[in-house]
C-alpha cells in the first residue's frame, strides 16, 4: 500500500525510518556505518536541520529530526544519494539500496519526543537474539552499542557535533547537571517494562505520533494537502544513486568556481577549491579518498581527508561557502538525474 503524502512545515519534528531493499543490510561493516554518519553530519550542516538522535541497525536507520526550513525531502535525498553512490561502488553493486521511500511521521514535541527517543535508542536490544538475554546483559549491550546517539546522551562518550541533545534532555525531570543520568534511567527502565501505551499510540496513525488532539490536527492538515496537491509519487529515498563521471564533476566545479582545470592540480593557500572538488568526487563519483588524491594530484588519501575536515569546519561559519558548495552539489545532482532518464 502506498504511503501517504508527507506533510512538511517549518519547525516540524519527524521520526524518519529507512529500510534496506527486501530488508537486506545497508551496512556491511563499520566502515559503512562511519561513512553514513559522515554523510549524516554533513547533511545536518548543509540543510540547517536539528538532529535529535539516531540509531543505525544492520538493515535500517532511525532518525529523529527537526526541520526549521521545511526541507526534509532535500535533507534525506542528499543522504541517500551520497551514501548509495558510495555503497554501490564499494560493494560492486547497482540499483536501489533502500526499500521504497523513507517513512516520516510528525512527532508531537516534549513528552512524545522523549518516549520516542527511548524507543529508538532501545532498538539494538530488541532484536530477536538480544530479547533472549537477561536484562543486565541487555543493559550492558545497550551501553556498549556504538552506532546510535545513546552513549553520548548518557555521557559515555563525547557529544557529537551534529546531534542536538538539548530538546530531549530538557524534557527529563531532573536538574541540568543530572539529566544524563536521569535519561539513562528512563531509557533503561524500558528494557524490562515495555511501554505498551506508547506502542498503541505509535500504531494509531500512519501520519504522526502524539496525543489525540495532535492526531486530529494532523489529519486535517493532511486532508487539505490531498485536496490542494496534485498526486505524484514521492521517490525521494528510492533513487538509485547514479554516479556522475569524474570529468563532468570537475567541469561543474571549475565552472562554478570560475577556475581552470589546472588550478585544481596546484596547492593554493587559503583556497577550498580542491577540497570542494574532493567532496564532490567522493559523494557523486563514489571515489575513495585515495582515488581522489590521484585525480587531483594531492599527496595521499590522508591529505584529502584533512582537506575535507577543513572545508566542513569552514562551512559551519561561512554561509557563502556553504551555499556555493550546495549549488555545486545541486548542479551535479541534475546531471545524475539526466543520466538516469537517458538509460
Amino acid at each position: 500500500m502506498a504511503r501517504p503524502q508527507r506533510i512538511e512545515y517549518e519547525g516540524a519534528v519527524y521520526h524518519v525510518t529507512a529500510r534496506g531493499n527486501e530488508r537486506r543490510a545497508i551496512f556491511l561493516d563499520d566502515r559503512d556505518r562511519e561513512r553514513f554518519l559522515r554523510v549524516l553530519g554533513e547533511s545536518v550542516e548543509w540543510f540547517e536541520t536539528r538532529l535529535y538522535l539516531f540509531c543505525l541497525m544492520d538493515n535500517h536507520v532511525h532518525l529523529v529530526v527537526e526541520t526549521p526550513r521545511a526541507n526534509l525531502g532535500q535533507f534525506m535525498h542528499r543522504i541517500e544519494t551520497a551514501y548509495t553512490v558510495y555503497f554501490n561502488r564499494r560493494h560492486d553493486r547497482c540499483g536501489h539500496l533502500t526499500q521504497g521511500r523513507y517513512g516520516a511521521r510528525l512527532v508531537e514535541k516534549d513528552a512524545y519526543a522523549l518516549r520516542l527517543s527511548r524507543y529508538v535508542h532501545l532498538n539494538p536490544v530488541f532484536t530477536a537474539a538480544a530479547r533472549k538475554r537477561p536484562a543486565r546483559v541487555r543493559i550492558a549491550l545497550l551501553r556498549q552499542y556504538r552506532w546510535s546517539s545513546y552513549r553520548s546522551y548518557i555521557g559515555s562518550e563525547k557529544p557529537l557535533a551534529f546531534v542536538d541533545y538539548a530538546p530531549i534532555l530538557a524534557t527529563v525531570s531532573s536538574g541540568p547537571r543530572r539529566r544524563a543520568q536521569a535519561y539513562r534511567r528512563f531509557v533503561e527502565s524500558g528494557i524490562e517494562t515495555l511501554d505498551a501505551a506508547f506502542l498503541e499510540e505509535k500504531a494509531a496513525s500512519p501520519l504522526c505520533l502524539g496525543s489525540e488532539a495532535f492526531r486530529d490536527r494532523i489529519r486535517t492538515l493532511y486532508a487539505n494537502l490531498v485536496k490542494t496537491t496534485p498526486r505524484r509519487e514521492d521517490v525521494a529515498f528510492r533513487r538509485t544513486g547514479t554516479r556522475v563521471s569524474v570529468e563532468d564533476i570537475l567541469a561543474v566545479v571549475c565552472g562554478r568556481l570560475g577556475i581552470g582545470r589546472e588550478a585544481l592540480l596546484r596547492r593554493r593557500r587559503d583556497s577550498f577549491d580542491r577540497a570542494i572538488a574532493s567532496r564532490m568526487l567522493c559523494d557523486h563519483a563514489g571515489l575513495t579518498q585515495r582515488q581522489v588524491a590521484q585525480v587531483l594530484g594531492i599527496g595521499s588519501g590522508a591529505c584529502v581527508s584533512q582537506h575535507l575536515r577543513k572545508l566542513a569546519g569552514q562551512m559551519e561559519s561561512d554561509r557563502i561557502l556553504r551555499d556555493r558548495v550546495r549549488d555545486i552539489a545541486d548542479e551535479i545532482h541534475r546531471i545524475s538525474e539526466n543520466n538516469k532518464s537517458l538509460k
